[in-house]
């Protein structure tokens, strides 16, 4: 199983929504929580260019937000870099 990684904040609807999405997939992910962290926040928009939350990482690869999650299942590619 690929290496996942979400920021988010607990009060992000679409983090709640990408991060279903991750668990119905029966994907494990390591959450970083930008809330009062303005480092973290700034680490966070640094590598991807981002000040949004959720930005979403699968092993390497900055699939972006909770849009862009769900677009790449549309499109059939989350299960293959899932399995990566």
């Amino acid at each position: 199983m690929a290496n996942v990684t979400i920021y988010s904040s607990d009060f992000c609807p679409f983090c709640h929504r990408a991060k279903a999405l991750l668990k119905a997939k029966g994907a494990k992910f390591n959450e970083i929580k930008v809330d009062m962290k303005p480092s973290v926040r700034k680490e966070m928009r640094e590598k991807a260019g981002a000040n949004s939350v959720p930005q979403i990482w699968i092993d390497n690869t900055h699939v972006g937000g909770c849009d862009d999650l769900y677009a790449l299942e549309a499109r059939g590619g989350l299960d293959t870099m899932l399995a990566s």
